[in-house]
């Protein structure tokens, strides 16, 4: 576990936080992406005060990477906060068909005074915001039909905010993603960077990645095990999150010289399978109202 929590905060996030207030003037909505798979740590809480008051859409984005359950308990706690909440999916195309009759509902009352006015094929625009590689062009390239964002599986893509016109009456602005200045959760810092919101050399990759062994052996353990064939040994409280890390290593055959685990590989696999589901889709955030997600 890395000893002092993770913090990640580059100059043009600062930029980026002006840029959000500046630019809300010209906009209808927000579109917030939270990660399905920590809603509660992928959620900026700044999010209120940046966008004073604009009416606001959060999508649960990467639903298929997450646990079905605990998805539809965040979609339900967002939901009894006040949020207009949806479960999606860029990749798997997930969630699309509710996207405008939710971005009409929020703005019902300005369209009906766009209509009176002989206005009703105005195009909307929504603003489109989250933490780094969350999947925002991945929304405006799916909504457009068109790879009309740059997309890459790494956080820092997007550098200046773009107009994207679809084909849906809705224009979208693309924001570059945005931290906030200060964690003061060791499990918010973990949580983003285990996903890659946080870019892998801002921490030890080793110890990340023990990290994750200790997050999952807890969370998931029949997914964690059936992955990597541990036994149910592997488990015991006797063997620390660090042995585990090595078994996995050895299991794949992650050998160097003298026999010795290859640690920086094993570290780069365990992250890169998770990231991409390979284990099982998981969520790493507790609902607050909900029990333990496995």
């Amino acid at each position: 576990m890395p000893s002092e929590i993770i913090q990640w905060f580059p100059g043009h996030m600062a930029k980026t936080r002006r840029l959000i207030r500046e630019n809300l003037k010209n906009v209808d909505l927000v579109i917030e992406l939270l990660d399905a798979r920590i809603p509660i740590s992928s959620r900026n809480p700044e999010i209120g005060a940046l966008t004073e008051g604009k009416p606001l859409l959060t999508l649960l984005n990467k639903s298929s990477l997450a646990d079905p359950a605990a998805t539809s308990r965040f979609v339900t706690y967002y939901t009894e906060k006040g949020h207009v909440a949806l479960a999606f999916d860029c990749l798997e195309k997930k969630g699309t068909e509710k996207l405008m009759p939710a971005v009409r509902a929020l703005l019902s009352e300005k369209i009906e005074r766009y209509e009176g006015k002989g206005m009703g094929g105005r195009h909307l625009r929504a603003m489109v915001v989250g933490i780094p590689n969350v999947g925002k062009s991945s929304l405006i390239n799916l909504l457009s039909g068109a790879k009309k964002a740059k997309v890459e599986n790494r956080p820092g893509v997007t550098l200046i905010p773009q107009w994207i016109s679809t084909g849906m009456g809705l224009d979208l602005m693309d924001m570059p993603g945005v931290l906030w200045p200060r964690f003061e959760d060791r499990t918010v810092g973990e949580n983003l960077t285990f996903t890659g919101a946080i870019k892998d050399d801002v921490v030890e990759i080793e110890t990340l990645a023990i990290a994750l062994c200790r997050r999952l052996r807890r969370l998931y353990p029949s997914l964690f095990a059936a992955r990597y064939k541990l036994t149910e040994s592997a488990f015991s409280p006797e063997v620390s999150d660090e042995k585990l890390f090595l078994a996995i290593g050895r299991k794949r055959g992650f050998l160097i010289s003298g026999g010795e685990i290859d640690r920086e590989r094993t570290a780069n696999m365990l992250l890169d399978e998770f990231r991409a589901g390979k284990i099982g889709a998981m969520t790493l955030d507790i609902c607050p109202k909900g029990e333990k997600n496995a």
